[in-house]
């Protein structure tokens, strides 16, 4: 493999450093949350994090640092609502939508490379990736719900789980939208 290519494929030092803090911001935002009785999803400040990861980051360093944070969790550190971490929290009946935060970042990437770096793009594909999380997330609660408690239907999976997010989602989308775009004049990433 040639030197170029190899340089291409590594992240910098400042590139690492940044991916290490947006993980530690979404851990932060995770720990803003309302919380819920079970089998209840939490309100929390997560998907912002996740927004403003891959508007200030891009797909692939934000993918990665959305990475890096569900690795945390996944050793047991207390970066999830509630303070909680483990295995347990992201194999449980909401940990789908966690691990779903995973596929907002091909989409973002496949936005960016298909239509270029625009605001509209940028938008769309957040708003995509939050609707295959969405559906990642309630096929994964339900499963994990049947499985532990009984049927469950998917009318009731999405009043629970997802109705009560999407005016939520869609604010914390704009507010991301708007941070990011102030930040970015100010930091160059």
């Amino acid at each position: 493999m040639s030197e170029a290519v190899m340089k291409k494929n590594k992240f910098s030092v400042i590139e690492l450093v940044y991916m290490a803090m947006f993980a530690a911001l979404m851990a932060v935002c995770s720990w803003v949350s309302i919380p819920a009785p079970e089998p209840f999803v939490p309100f929390t400040m997560q998907t912002f994090g996740v927004f403003i990861t891959l508007l200030m980051l891009g797909g692939k360093r934000g993918g990665m640092s959305i990475l890096v944070f569900i690795l945390m969790a996944a050793v047991g550190l207390p970066v999830l609502a509630g303070f909680s971490g483990g295995i347990g929290a992201l194999l449980g009946a909401t940990g789908g939508y966690i691990l779903g935060f995973l596929i907002a970042s091909p989409i973002y990437i496949a936005g960016e490379k298909l239509l270029g770096d625009k605001q509209w793009v940028k938008a769309v594909s957040l708003l995509l990736g939050l609707i295959v999380c969405y559906a990642f997330g309630t096929a994964w609660f339900m499963v994990v719900y049947t499985k532990n408690t009984g049927a469950i239907g998917l009318g009731a999976a999405l009043s629970w789980c997802v109705l009560p997010f999407i005016i939520p989602d869609i604010a914390k989308l704009m507010l991301a939208w708007g941070l990011a775009a102030l930040l970015k004049k100010r930091i160059n990433l």
